[in-house]
């Protein structure tokens, strides 16, 4: 089973059964594994080491045990990496506007916003305000099971709550195609990017928690 499609179709409201289940998706990128949870059901994109019943014994289902702390320990090993426990979210391009507002960015290549999204996605594209003393960084990328996945960060210096993060999302999404599912992961946390992401039309599907594992068990090539 491919995450990608079941993201795909969470992005058109189709959701997975609200059983209390949890089912294994196939990786999309090597020493990366996730747990995607979703209304009643969950899924683990985790190699076949740990076995079913191990998760089962670990008390995984689709009402919140997969995310347990002790199933994120299970899976990332000794010295593995554990992300945020992040919000999941899902909109759709808005297609080019009149005024591009957003330009490539190479000044910004190592924000460390865009070093965080290299660890974990592929074909990045850093963007930013065509003024140059505005270090406000969008970055576009293959993420969350190879879909488009966005990011960003306001200029610290920049003044918060008059919208200008709602207008960054927004003048992000023009940046594809109308209609083209994108989706964001941001930490429950951060309310001021929450806020924005939702009002420029993103929605909540699900929570995602990336981990990058070492465990002894892991065949390597």
């Amino acid at each position: 089973m491919d995450l990608s499609e079941i993201l795909l179709g969470a992005n058109r409201e189709k959701f997975p059964q609200v059983d209390g289940k949890w089912e294994r998706v196939k990786l999309w990128r090597e020493g990366l594994e996730c747990i995607i949870a979703f209304t009643g059901h969950a899924y683990l994109a985790v190699d076949r080491d740990i076995d079913d019943e191990r998760f089962n014994d670990l008390g995984v289902d689709g009402f919140g045990g997969a995310s347990h702390p002790k199933v994120q320990l299970e899976i990332a090993g000794d010295g593995g990496w554990i992300d945020s426990l992040d919000t999941l979210l899902t909109a759709n391009g808005t297609g080019p506007s009149l005024e591009n507002k957003l330009i490539e960015r190479p000044d910004l290549h190592d924000h460390h916003r865009v070093s965080f999204a290299r660890e974990i996605r592929s074909e990045i594209r850093v963007l930013g305000r065509p003024n140059l003393e505005d270090s406000s960084v969008v970055v576009l990328s293959k993420g969350i099971a190879g879909l488009s996945e966005l990011s960003l960060e306001l200029d610290e210096r920049i003044e918060r709550g008059r919208g200008v993060g709602t207008q960054l999302v927004k003048d992000a999404l023009s940046q594809y195609p109308k209609d083209h599912p994108v989706f964001a992961c941001v930490a429950p946390g951060n309310a001021a990017s929450l806020r924005a992401f939702l009002k420029a039309g993103f929605r909540v599907i699900g929570s995602s928690i990336m981990i990058k594992p070492r465990r002894s068990s892991i065949k390597t090539s």
